[in-house]
């Protein structure tokens, strides 16, 4: 039915096509009879000459008749309707202000009705009701950056790389759709988080990395990669009635263009690739001039100038392309600008930007109107030209009056968690209608769909999303996920205790924003310091706290008053936050990008005999270490760097102090002993970087040797340290598999010890669940590497939503750690969202103890050394609040961020 219906359409086409071929032969034959001069009659192709050169004439969009269907193209024979009843709706209309109270139709893939659904729609209509119990429904989400199914999951060496080319800095004719997977995990799972639509782009390992398609996540009956395309461009014929469609394109600046030389030689890569554009389209111009004017004698022999290579550049010429590109800094957005001028091409969003919110004025300047941009929440300083990232660019951008669009890079950031980057911009001020925007009506309009994609409106797709909260609400989750109208949850998980559907109330972040901007994206970060506090209102009941050197009192001692009063409005104090899993004081900008400003790669300890310990390389004083004490995370634990399967040992350090000799910096020199079990891959984003791993197996059996045999050295001394349960032996391993013979392993050691218990700690541990009963009658701790586990891996694709509180009720002590040193900033969300997940099992308290005291229990720290964290706005765990002090018992101090 469906190939029907395409054969239908592209006969209809023809015949549009052959209309305009005989009018192109008639004008043909008048140009020709009124021409001065000798008269070359036209050539046999004259029709097809002249429809070619009227087709380079018509601008991108949709057919003429698009808003008049009745069935979208997209439609699977067979859906039945939906009636939506009782619903919030945000519709993304009136700058994302609208919001309509009542029902929604879907019908043959398309919105049929908003608000009042009349009954003619649903006469002589099969139709399914679900009653939405006033809950919130949006558009479809939209990803404007992402390489889905191009970088699949489970990574592969056969299907995670189909993404950028080898061929040189510039080569537009590559094109993301001939990469593109179609059984991706990350397809169900970015479903699942309310994700419908994505622009899959290639890489940014070229300047012009090539052709971006748009495509819908849903799975076709076809099965094939087109089909899930939105209104594919490929093999159109442009007529009167149907346009080009919108194509899409990747261009990338800065650091990743290194590899082919300088910032130089990707400017000059530019600037000669399109001046190569724009000789073929003056060219081709030139030649129509000729067409048209029926001057055929000057054409005789000739063909249409055409370049399969560089048609896509010209048609960017012709602004019938959608330009997205990868820029991080002021030279590179001044260069990118000046480019867009010198060749007189609109550009559609500067991505990634992390400076872009320091040269709004600049970005005006681009030719043809400003660009949106496409920025993460929170995720920055991972590289030199993401240093100066801010998590109050999205506010500074919109009060400029820039578009902002919110996307992930996935699987940089899980396209499953779109929404999460929506909700963290929403906390550091981003309007609550733009945040909402930012991931449906924002980057729909950039790419040209929002025709049909981004907006809850009567003609447009039947993409939405049911949530069960308020969408900017962590912890929101879809009841059901429509694409096309068709419902694509099969089995959706509803929480049964009630969630919020009103918008929190973010704090105020204007001093913060107005530092970001006069320094320049690094402000200053060292807290204040102060003896003697008195917090005013603190919690429901806005009781006084009164704080002298770091320690609660009744009343301040003679002679003693508060240096300052902090008004808490109803928030609260609640212990520290711990974070474990990155290089988080190891480093201030990622190894592999600056070396001269980490900590290095350990050498394998087992050449070299040596296991460090990270104390004698952490550094103190780095931005994420400071930002994320301003966020509530007190302490954190890092283990040297390591491509090997000896990790060395790690160090608990204090986030906001200066240097290690300060009072109390450091907390603990030897926390635990770390040990991987890897794939065999070398790496998974980069299969040529890192240490190359021998099997799994020979991993286990090389720590079961470790522990059993008395090994000399220093590397041996830490190993019999362990086996005697003198320091914990944290093991990152992901798969089930491994687990089992990991604690197959820890009888056989605790055996050959005489008894001596082995205190062994998982860390990521992603499919723990699968083997949680054994976990637990081992006695082994898990510290679950993110919270919310997504299969990376082939070892961690059983995943599951429920692993948490899975380990929790088999009395299994569960840490929280995370990966990289950014996500430390959103600690407390992690575990607001745990919450919320738990569906009432857990409370605040329980949710709490999983990045504090049960980390100290599983890591041995001293729970004397913890510190307190100040709250003003709500709960620790509220998105109203904002972390304003860190009460220090230990070093009789009060730090002030306010």
């Amino acid at each position: 039915m469906q190939n029907e219906k395409l054969g239908l359409a592209r006969h209809e086409r023809r015949k549009l096509g052959s209309w305009t071929l005989c009018a192109a032969v008639c004008a043909a034959g008048l140009l020709w009879y009124v021409a001065p001069g000798p008269r070359v009659p036209p050539p046999p192709n004259a029709p097809e000459l002249l429809a070619k050169c009227y087709a380079l004439r018509v601008p991108a969009g949709p057919p003429l008749d698009f808003h008049s269907r009745a069935e979208s193209d997209r439609h699977a024979p067979g859906t039945r309707a939906t009636l939506i009843r009782n619903a919030t709706i945000w519709t993304g209309e009136n700058g994302g202000t609208q919001v309509v109270r009542g029902d929604l139709l879907l019908e043959r893939g398309m919105i049929k009705a908003v608000g009042t659904v009349p009954t003619r729609l649903l006469t002589n209509i099969e139709y399914d009701v679900l009653d939405a119990h006033g809950l919130w429904i949006t558009p479809g989400l939209v990803d404007l950056h992402s390489h889905l199914s191009v970088f699949s999951m489970p990574f592969s060496r056969g299907a995670s790389g189909d993404f950028h080319s080898s061929d040189g800095p510039a080569v537009p004719w590559m094109r993301s759709i001939d990469g593109l997977n179609t059984h991706d995990l990350s397809l169900e799972l970015s479903i699942a988080g309310g994700l419908t639509s994505a622009l899959v782009l290639p890489g940014s390992g070229n300047a012009i990395g090539g052709q971006a398609f748009a495509m819908k996540l849903r799975r076709t009956a076809a099965r094939t990669p087109s089909s899930m395309l939105i209104d594919s461009p490929l093999g159109q014929i442009v007529t009167p009635q149907n346009p080009p469609r919108w194509r899409h394109m990747k261009h990338a600046c800065g650091e990743n263009q290194l590899r082919f030389g300088s910032r130089l030689d990707s400017a000059w890569a530019f600037r000669s690739a399109y001046d190569e554009a724009r000789q073929i389209r003056d060219a081709q111009d030139e030649f129509c001039a000729k067409v048209t004017d029926g001057h055929w004698g000057d054409i005789e022999g000739q063909k249409f100038p055409d370049s399969l290579k560089w048609e896509a550049l010209v048609d960017v010429l012709r602004g019938r392309v959608k330009i997205n590109t990868h820029c991080y800094e002021p030279v590179d957005f001044d260069q990118f600008v000046r480019l867009t001028n010198e060749f007189q091409f609109p550009l559609a969003a500067f991505h990634h930007s992390s400076e872009a919110y320091l040269v709004t004025d600049l970005l005006k300047q681009t030719w043809g109107g400003t660009p949106a941009v496409a920025i993460f929440a929170t995720n920055g300083r991972y590289k030199r030209e993401a240093y100066r990232s801010s998590e109050y660019a999205p506010k500074i951008l919109s009060e400029a009056g820039i578009s902002v669009v919110l996307k992930t890079d996935h699987p940089v950031v899980k396209s499953r968690d779109i929404l999460f980057e929506a909700q963290q911009a929403f906390h550091f001020g981003l309007n609550e209608s733009l945040a909402l925007a930012a991931v449906t009506t924002a980057p729909a309009q950039a790419t040209g769909l929002d025709y049909r994609i981004g907006f809850i409106k009567v003609g447009h797709d039947a993409d939405i999303v049911l949530w069960d909260s308020h969408p900017l609400q962590v912890g929101a989750t879809p009841r059901q996920v429509f694409i096309d109208g068709i419902p694509q949850l099969k089995n959706p998980h509803a929480i049964a205790t009630t969630k919020p559907q009103q918008a929190p109330s973010p704090p105020n972040w204007d001093q913060e924003a107005a530092a970001v901007l006069e320094y320049q994206g690094t402000p200053p970060l060292a807290p204040r310091r102060a003896a003697s506090v008195a917090f005013v209102n603190v919690g429901s009941e806005k009781t006084t706290v009164l704080v002298q050197d770091g320690r609660v009192v009744q009343s301040f001692s003679p002679g003693r008053i508060a240096e300052t009063q902090v008004d808490l409005n109803g928030g609260e104090i609640v212990p520290g936050l711990i974070t474990i899993g990155s290089k988080l004081g190891m480093e201030e900008i990622d190894f592999t990008h600056e070396a001269s400003m980490s900590d290095g790669v350990i050498r394998d300890p087992l050449i070299s005999g040596i296991a460090p310990i990270l104390v004698d390389g952490l550094r103190f004083d780095t931005r994420h270490a400071l930002i994320a004490y301003h966020s509530g995370v007190t302490i954190g634990v890092s283990a040297p760097i390591s491509t090997g399967i000896i990790g060395g040992v790690s160090a608990a350090m204090r986030l906001g102090e200066p240097h290690g000799l300060a009072d109390g910096a450091v907390i603990k020199e030897s926390v635990a002993l770390h040990y991987t079990i890897g794939a065999p891959a070398a790496s998974v984003i980069s299969p040529g970087f890192g240490t190359p791993l021998p099997s799994i197996s020979t991993q286990i059996y090389a720590l079961r040797r470790l522990l059993t045999d008395n090994v000399q050295g220093e590397t041996g001394r830490l190993f019999r340290q362990a086996a005697g349960g003198n320091i914990p032996l944290v093991v990152s391993v992901t798969g089930a598999d491994a687990m089992v013979a990991l604690l197959r392993m820890k009888k056989q050691v605790e055996r050959a010890n005489g008894g001596e218990k082995l205190r062994m700690v998982f860390m990521q541990a992603g499919e723990a669940h699968i083997v949680a009963k054994e976990i637990a009658e081992a006695g082994v701790g898990v510290i679950l590497s993110p919270l919310r586990p997504f299969p990376v891996t082939h070892d961690e694709r059983r995943i599951q939503g429920d692993t948490l509180t899975t380990l929790l009720k088999h009395n299994i002590t569960v840490g929280m750690g995370i990966r990289e040193e950014w996500e430390a900033i959103n600690t407390r969300f992690a575990l607001k969202w745990a919450l919320e997940d738990a569906d009432g099992y857990l409370s605040s308290h329980d949710v709490l103890a999983i990045a504090t005291t049960n980390l100290e229990k599983l890591l041995d720290l001293p729970g004397e050394e913890a510190d307190f964290v100040a709250y003003a706005g709500g709960p620790w765990y509220s998105q109203n609040s904002k972390a304003v002090a860190v009460l220090s018992p230990s070093r009789g101090i009060v730090d002030l961020f306010v």
